[in-house]
């Protein structure tokens, strides 16, 4: 429990006790005006109750509280806010009880699973994957540090018409050629031939156009389409030759994503892949025709009419009988609520598919699944570079694994143009511009509220000044070049008067865990970020106040150095929590 919490339990007391009334909550702030105090209790609601001036309730509580309590050393009441100033013994507990307490997690007893990246495997990952993969992945270790039990999971698109479209293409015009054989990463080689079908398809559209078809018949008349959708139709009939096909791309495919998840620093508890779980689907199309859920066409489609829910008519099975999404998705849910005793799933995708889990919900919902309502969608913004939106099909998407050397490379130029690691060996060197980089787009990514649409701009982003990672990391650093300085121990201090900076870095860090909560419960990385930016401006207005290694008094250098100490281990646990790793030099 933070000093906030001891004075809102005793000011409930103290309410009860001098005006007999209950369940009454007064708002208790860190005081950040001008006026004496380490907390300011605003006391404007008890004024229709009482039907007293507030500055008359603020000197009746601000007097109970000092006879009351042993929290209170002086008070200050200006309007309706009373100003108090705390016990200084009261700092010093809190602070034992932080340090003593600072790995205890308080199990919550219940399993949540995270879904994140989910790709396709007809392409690398995109810049797109990099903020799903870091918020999903994020919110997985926000989750585990609030006390639940966690799975991150990926569903992988492994099948349907944009896995042919590769399939084709590479069987038309590739010529045998392999990853190995061109020295292109697995999944780059694959998403190659995703643009090579699609500028193969528009120059048949052309050519059909070109003869009197109007656009949309060309569309579907188009022979690579029609082979394309013929392949579809193989692979789920189990056409051998088509499937062994299927399967070495798609081994191409995962050693390349295996590279960029090991780089981006995210990993999975659990894999599915679509290529199992759309069948699952197809099943529960027919359990939802038996209960009259879903309705039959006179094509043979199978749709859901949503239009009571305020939502419309869903495909959910074609014509031909192939799967839709919706379909897979269907599956997928009911498989992982089969396996995992889950009392959550957290789907991280775009916001763009806000209507695909509206209805991906509700269907479920109506087939009977309870626990339809324990579904959640995190849905978060798009990102942009400043030069404007990325379109895969073109071939103009910007490339996860480009992107992170892009990071490493201007970290080892800011580096090298500040002068900073001369004295490191050139493997040193690299392991920092490589955490740096790497930190610097996390950090980026995940301090924006994940709702929000996001412009990423690489060379804002590492700056050893402002609200940026590497500022986050440098200070961290600096902390652990002190503590080496002083040969720290951790040993209680005792008979300290503390100053406003040290009172000022305690109530900072005993925010630690009832942030984590709060970013638990709204799913937002981004307020550990702000919180983690706040500690490390906080501890360095300490640091420039306070000497530490010419202090001669051992007591105040030791609460000091203790200060210190769990400060960066906050740092290092809040930017954990972002995936962000720390150096100890640089």
């Amino acid at each position: 429990m933070n000093i906030k919490n001891i004075i809102e339990e005793k000011l409930h007391e103290v309410i009860l006790n001098v005006y007999q009334l209950k369940g009454i909550a007064l708002e208790v702030q860190e005081n950040k005006t001008e006026f004496e105090g380490d907390f300011t209790i605003v006391t404007f609601p008890l004024v229709k109750q009482l039907k007293k001036k507030p500055e008359t309730i603020g000197m009746e509580l601000g007097q109970a509280l000092t006879e009351q309590t042993e929290l209170v050393q002086s008070f200050n009441v200006v309007k309706g806010f009373l100003n108090i100033k705390v016990q200084n013994l009261l700092f010093i507990d809190n602070f034992k009880t932080l340090s003593q307490n600072f790995d205890i997690i308080e199990k919550k007893n219940a399993t949540v699973m995270v879904e994140y990246s989910s790709p396709n495997t007809n392409k690398p990952l995109h810049l797109g994957h990099i903020r799903n993969n870091l918020l999903g992945f994020s919110v997985a270790q926000i989750l585990a540090e609030a006390g639940y039990d966690v799975i991150k999971t990926q569903i992988i698109n492994d099948r349907g018409i944009h896995i042919c479209k590769s399939m084709l293409a590479w069987e038309k015009f590739g010529n045998g050629e392999t990853p190995d054989s061109t020295g292109v990463k697995g999944d780059k080689f694959v998403g190659n031939y995703y643009v090579k079908f699609d500028q193969e398809y528009k120059l048949q559209i052309a050519e059909l156009m070109a003869q009197g078809m109007s656009e949309d018949q060309a569309k579907k008349e188009a022979p690579l389409m029609k082979e394309a959708q013929k392949m579809l139709l193989d692979w789920e009939n189990g056409d051998e030759h088509v499937r062994n096909l299927w399967n070495e791309m798609n081994s191409w495919v995962y050693k390349g994503f295996d590279e960029t998840y090991k780089r981006l620093g995210v990993n999975f508890d659990q894999v599915q892949y679509e290529s199992n779980t759309y069948i699952l689907g197809k099943d529960l199309i027919q359990e939802g025709l038996d209960k009259g859920v879903l309705y039959q066409k006179e094509d043979g489609s199978v749709w859901c009419n949503l239009t009571d829910e305020g939502l419309d008519q869903k495909l959910l099975l074609r014509s031909d009988g192939t799967s839709v999404y919706m379909t897979q998705d269907l599956g997928t849910a009911v498989e992982r609520f089969k396996q995992n005793d889950i009392q959550k799933l957290i789907y991280t995708v775009g916001n763009e598919q806000d209507y695909h889990f509206q209805v991906l919900f509700k269907i479920l919902g109506k087939l009977g699944y309870s626990w339809a309502d324990q579904l959640y969608h995190l849905s978060y913004g798009m990102v942009e570079l400043p030069n404007g939106k990325m379109k895969s099909r073109e071939g103009t998407v910007v490339d996860a694994d480009d992107l992170m050397q892009e990071m490493y490379n201007i970290a080892k130029a800011a580096a090298e143009e500040l002068g900073k690691l001369e004295n490191f060996t050139e493997e040193e060197k690299a392991a920092n511009y490589e955490s740096v980089g790497i930190g610097a787009l996390k950090y980026f990514m995940l301090k924006v509220d994940p709702k929000k649409k996001m412009l990423f701009n690489p060379e804002e982003s590492i700056d050893f000044n402002g609200n940026t990672g590497p500022f986050i990391q440098y200070t961290f650093a600096r902390i652990q070049s002190l503590l080496a300085k002083a040969n720290f121990e951790y040993k209680e201090a005792e008979n300290v008067q503390l100053n406003e900076f040290e009172k000022a870095l305690i109530m900072q860090l005993a925010n630690y865990k009832p942030v984590v909560g709060k970013a638990a419960e709204a799913l937002s990385p981004a307020l550990i970020a702000n919180y983690v930016y706040d500690l490390v401006k906080t501890y360095n207005s300490f640091y420039q106040s306070n000497p530490i290694m010419i202090q001669e008094d051992e007591n105040i250098k030791q609460i000091r150095l203790n200060l210190s100490d769990l400060t960066a281990k906050t740092i290092r646990k809040s930017l954990d929590l972002l995936g962000i790793e720390t150096v100890n030099r640089m």
